[in-house]
């Protein structure tokens, strides 16, 4: 997505605004979906994040998330980043701007294989997160610290994170 990094407070209008997507999303695509997830920032109460709603759809192989970016193309996705063709594929469409009932808001859909890693990782530490608000608040800390550094390099804010998501997902396995 083109345009500065931004993090703002947490709004609790992020939660209905996923709801209302993911019925529009199951409208058109359903029958391919066998599993969608409200994730990333957006999805953890009290978490600021960029105002971007993440919407992880899970599909049985690499050939239902080709079919699915064609059946999300209508209510207005486009394709921005799809890796395919090997064992941990996925894909993720945007949406927006646009404004619904006065809100404006931006989509990510993340089409992911059902049980892969991609999946595992993405619930791991949004319910981290979720339980642990000592953790999502210096999350929080970090992802505001690396907005500013990274304002204009949407990269490399993504890949700066990357440390501590993973140290929280190998706190999470090791604890079991």
């Amino acid at each position: 997505m083109p345009g500065p990094v931004v993090m703002v407070e947490y709004d609790p209008a992020w939660p209905s605004l996923y709801e209302a997507e993911k019925e529009r999303v199951l409208s058109v695509a359903g029958q391919k979906i066998s599993t969608i997830e409200h994730i990333g920032s957006t999805s953890v109460p009290g978490l600021g994040a960029k105002p971007i709603i993440d919407i992880m759809a899970c599909v049985r192989d690499s050939g239902a998330a080709d079919e699915c970016v064609e059946l999300l193309k209508p209510i207005g996705y486009t394709d921005i980043t799809s890796q395919s063709g090997h064992a941990e594929w996925f894909y993720c469409l945007a949406k927006g701007p646009h404004t619904v009932e006065g809100l404006r808001s931006i989509y990510h859909s993340h089409l992911v294989k059902e049980n892969s890693r991609h999946f595992e990782d993405y619930i791991l530490f949004r319910d981290y997160l979720r339980t642990h608000p000592d953790v999502a608040a210096k999350y929080y800390k970090l992802k505001k610290k690396l907005a500013e550094k990274h304002r204009h390099d949407r990269d490399a804010y993504t890949e700066s994170k990357t440390t501590f998501i993973r140290s929280v997902l190998c706190d999470v396995r090791k604890k079991g």
